[in-house]
């Protein structure tokens, strides 16, 4: 494990596995990181048509909090005063009221934020609280213990299962042991269970004495939060490159994991953390629309707002002469590279693979295992449907943070995120129109365009015998300036009469306006 913190304003964790940069994970402070955090909010308007409430927490923002994710203590008063327990699955699949019959606006509100804002959309809140642990996981609403799903051996979950119960947790609290939590002793997990529930009795004191809405618990920072939550014995070394997150992160250790607190070493060598292991390098390949695969092949990523598609082509991929089993050895590294770019870049919500066409039944069902075998170590959710009658496998990621992509980059302003603007001849048509439209007008005496030196050659080299024409039917002058350092679809019109007096003046921002 990899921690680059050198730089204030941003926070980069690498885990690297037999010199493959497999996990990726950034934070700047500049952004947004509400995730995992608890506040006290206020209900400011709720939307019966989509179930769904916004949430003034006191960050600027309103937050969006769905019926689904209402705790069945807002709405018990309404259930002829049943105060049963129930599972927390239970309660989320059950008929719940409608919520407008929940909540009121000014209703106060205990949430936490699940899910970061995108976009336009603000932070996604949950009233189900979730608070993290090194082996547990404390879910106040569950009332019970319970052990991840991702520990699968039977066995060991009767076994975990005894030992909580052993340790006595508190009346009306739940908790759900971690995958960290196997092979854990009957001391740790009693070291994890006192610290969440001080921690539980903190919030709630913070929460009886806050008067107005706002933050009630911090959820770790990045890299506190992605040893406890990553960490574990395969991992050799965690290398940290400033002193004091060094400082921090071996105390954090030394609380929670002290037989491993002598892996966190301060790294002081003459290259730079990430330069030393080329994760520059592969950080760069990430945002890169084509990928390519070892031994031939390739794949391509588009993502959209909504969507990510990524086709799978064989190239020149000459792994096996029969077509069939070419391709299936193909789809196969696809799969398994397909996984890694999803955890690297952070893609999330639908995602639409397309691999290479495959008559054989048990060749299909072969790459439908070898993608969910490689999204286990996955920490997001995912869920992996069967090949579509098209060769289609989609699947679902769970989206919580925007991606990396969103994250390091923004929409370029020639051409509004789209990868492609207009050539010269096309900016320098719509010019003539725009310059035809303008000519109309009452009192016109000039009209001057400023565009790009590209689009000013071509008009001035192609289209001067038009321009002249304009001139001398409309009685007017034209003029052209060109300009450098201005992206290729760069207009400014400008309209005056005789007086110098100016009559109109549109910019790109414009255009819609002026074809």
């Amino acid at each position: 494990m990899l921690v680059n913190i050198l730089q204030p304003e941003e926070c980069r964790i690498a885990i690297v596995e037999d010199g493959v940069l497999e996990e990726l994970y950034l934070e700047r402070s500049s952004q947004d990181n509400f995730a995992g955090n608890i506040y006290k909010g206020k209900i400011v308007n709720i939307e019966p048509s989509i179930q769904a409430a916004f949430v003034d927490f006191g960050v600027g923002r309103n937050g969006f909090l769905h019926v689904s994710d209402i705790d069945s203590i807002y709405y018990r008063h309404l259930e002829n005063g049943s105060d049963r327990e129930r599972d927390r699955d239970d309660d989320r699949r059950k008929d719940k009221p409608p919520i407008q019959e929940i909540f009121r606006r000014g209703s106060e509100v205990l949430v936490q934020v699940i899910k970061e804002g995108i976009g336009t959309k603000g932070p996604t809140l949950s009233t189900y609280i979730s608070i993290p642990g090194r082996y547990l996981v404390l879910m106040p609403s569950l009332g019970r213990v319970g052990v991840s799903r991702k520990i699968e051996d039977e066995d060991a979950r009767r076994k975990l299962k005894r030992m909580m119960k052993a340790l006595d947790p508190p009346e009306g609290l739940g908790f759900i042991i971690r995958t960290a939590g196997m092979d854990r002793s009957r001391e740790d997990l009693s070291r994890d269970l006192h610290y969440l529930c001080r921690l539980w009795k903190t919030i709630h004191e913070r929460l009886d004495d806050k008067d107005g809405l706002g933050e009630i618990y911090e959820e770790s920072d990045m890299m506190l939060r992605t040893i406890r939550d990553i960490f574990n014995a395969e991992i050799d070394t965690v290398y940290i490159d400033e002193p004091g997150a060094y400082e921090r992160a071996r105390g954090f250790m030394k609380l929670v994991m002290p037989a491993f607190a002598d892996r966190v070493k301060l790294y002081s060598g003459p290259k730079p953390l990430f330069q030393k292991y080329d994760i520059d390098g592969e950080i760069k390949k990430i945002q890169c629309r084509t990928v390519p695969l070892k031994g031939g092949g390739s794949l391509v990523i588009e993502q959209t707002e909504a969507l990510v598609a990524i086709d799978v082509n064989s190239g020149s991929s000459r792994i096996d002469s029969d077509p069939e089993r070419n391709a299936y050895k193909v789809n196969l590294k696809a799969a398994d590279e397909i996984a890694r770019q999803l955890r690297l870049r952070d893609l999330g919500g639908v995602i639409c693979n397309d691999f290479i066409d495959m008559r054989d039944e048990r060749h299909r069902r072969g790459v439908e295992r070898a993608l969910e075998e490689a999204v286990e170590r996955d920490r997001a959710r995912t869920k992996i449907h069967r090949t579509s009658p098209f060769g289609l496998i989609e699947m679902t990621r769970q989206r919580i943070r925007p991606s990396l992509r969103r994250s390091i980059y923004q929409d370029c302003p020639c051409c509004n995120g789209s990868g492609m603007v207009k050539t010269a001849e096309s900016m320098a048509i719509d010019v003539v129109r725009a310059i035809l439209k303008a000519s109309t007008d009452d009192d016109v005496a000039r009209i001057g365009v400023e565009v790009h030196e590209r689009v000013a050659h071509y008009l001035y080299n192609r289209k001067r015998r038009d321009l002249t024409r304009i001139e001398e039917e409309r009685d007017i002058e034209v003029l052209v300036e060109s300009r450098g350092g201005v992206g290729p679809e760069h207009l400014v019109l400008r309209v005056s009469d005789d007086n110098g007096r100016d009559l109109k003046h549109l910019s790109t921002a414009d255009s819609s306006s002026m074809f």
